[in-house]
């Protein structure tokens, strides 16, 4: 079967389809407008649309045997839909800063606690329910003709087949979904005062949802039986897609967000997890997993190169990333970076924390920085491994993907700082992956996600880390465990 995976991205969607063969035949790509003005940051969902069923156009010219595509997305944010399937707000971005008082609001009605236990995730403003609180106490009228709530995904999956289901990993980024029972959780909702039947129902990561819309199949080309499958929350599908299936291990992201994405078998009873600050999220198999990121990933790199090198930039181009890794030794740099530059996510999840840069002289290089720049994303990431282990999830080996991951020097210093072999996989977007995986197991065409992965994923070089580097990084990673407390007061 020939069959694709389309995923919706912050700021852009990508579609990947392969034969049965596991060979590409097709890849696409478009990106959409972000509007942050005035306090708020909007998408428009019927642009997203737009840009999907492009994609989905363009791929059945060039693929006319296009059988099935499984549609993976962001999180929190969500589509209000009124009568006559007209799109009746802008959607609202997890950034968003609406939502705070409401995350208080809820969590003194019912404790953060029982929130968290139910919901695996501790209350915050930039999930789904805080953000529709605000919609219902701001704007009623908006609220009042609002038919159905639908996630990103969900709403691209209703639109493609008038099917309203939703996947049980979006589901868990609502602050609403119960993660042990796999139901919406009628007591938060209440307490919310959202209905909770305005959503879709919640059905396992990877579900046919059904056929194509005859008149939309006909508009873009697809034959009349073409399956689309709810398939998962993006990071949930970068992990499939990076072969991260059993506890032990884990997926790193290396994109515009640093991501750590490890998979365990059981929630800890006692809420460790949420309490620091790491979100539950279910995930296929009866599984689960949780995030560790760094709002400050490939998006501090791009603003170190803007910024602090753009002159070389302009004459070297892409080498410019191999220039400055290879100008600066092989060794830790002694300076400390904190990676807040978008704010600090977990552990902290500290919106008003700042980046900081400590321990320069003069002898500094730019190359320097820029090592200490991937040195502390890195150290940060370490100081989540250690959070993690100390509530049980023990990482013993990481899957990189995403832009970052072709850099072999950031690689090799990851795995020096963390301790751990780190395996760089043939595919950048392993989101894509993770959905065509989904969706042939849907169709078919896989028995199992392990058969997918064992046709489509492929390791390209393993990382072990180098005991004498190990234990030169541990020195500096010590150092930076105080780096947060001791300039936070500061800004």
């Amino acid at each position: 079967m020939v069959i694709g995976g389309l995923d919706i991205g912050s700021t852009g969607a990508k579609i990947t389809v392969v034969d049965e063969r596991g060979t590409i035949v097709h890849t696409g790509y478009q990106d959409y407008h972000v509007s942050r003005i005035a306090g708020t940051h909007e998408i428009d969902a019927i642009e997203i649309w737009n840009t999907v069923k492009k994609l989905l156009y363009d791929a059945s010219s060039v693929v006319p045997n296009f059988e099935a595509v499984g549609i993976t997305s962001f999180g929190e944010s969500f589509v209000l839909v009124g009568d006559n399937e007209e799109v009746v707000h802008p959607t609202m971005m997890y950034t968003d800063p609406r939502g705070d008082t409401q995350a208080a609001e809820l969590a003194l009605k019912l404790g953060a606690d029982i929130i968290a236990e139910i919901s695996g995730t501790m209350p915050h403003p930039m999930f789904t329910l805080p953000k529709l609180m605000w919609i219902r106490q701001n704007r009623p009228e908006i609220y009042a003709k609002t038919r159905y709530i639908f996630l990103i995904g969900d709403f691209i999956v209703y639109m493609l087949t008038e099917e309203r289901v939703t996947d049980y990993s979006l589901a868990s980024r609502t602050m609403g979904f119960d993660i042990r029972k796999k139901t919406w959780n009628e007591t938060i909702f209440d307490a919310a005062e959202i209905k909770v039947d305005l959503f879709a129902k919640p059905v396992p990561s990877g579900t046919l949802a059904g056929t194509i819309r005859p008149a939309l199949a006909a508009e873009l080309g697809l034959p009349d039986n073409f399956h689309v499958i709810i398939c998962a929350h993006d990071q949930i599908a970068a992990t499939i897609g990076s072969n991260v299936l059993r506890s032990g291990i884990a997926a790193n992201g290396a994109g515009t967000v640093e991501c750590i994405t490890p998979v365990f078998a059981n929630i800890p009873d006692d809420g460790a997890l949420q309490k620091a600050n790491f979100s539950v999220v279910s995930f296929p198999e009866n599984q689960y997993c949780c995030y560790a990121f760094c709002f400050s990933g490939g998006s501090l790199i791009s603003w170190f190169i803007n910024q602090c090198a753009s002159g070389q930039a302009k004459a070297e181009g892409d080498n410019i990333y191999r220039l400055l890794e290879n100008a600066a030794p092989d060794r830790p740099t002694g300076i400390l970076l904190l990676p807040h530059f978008a704010g600090a996510a977990t552990p902290y999840m500290d919106t008003g924390s700042k980046g900081a840069i400590i321990g320069l002289e003069l002898s500094h290089t730019t190359a320097d920085i820029y090592r200490a720049v991937m040195e502390g994303i890195s150290y940060e990431m370490m100081l989540n491994m250690e959070r993690l282990a100390e509530v049980g999830v023990t990482i013993r080996s990481l899957y990189a993907s995403g832009g970052c991951a072709r850099s072999a020097v950031w690689l090799q210093m990851k795995a020096d700082i963390f301790g751990v072999p780190v395996t760089r996989l043939s595919l950048d977007e392993a989101g894509t992956f993770g959905g065509i995986m989904l969706t042939g197991r849907a169709v078919g065409a896989f028995d199992s996600l392990n058969q997918g992965a064992e046709l489509l994923v492929k390791p390209v070089h393993t990382y072990e880390p180098r005991p004498e580097m190990h234990e030169q990084y541990k020195q500096h990673y010590e150092r930076y465990r105080k780096l947060y407390n001791s300039v936070r007061s500061l800004m």
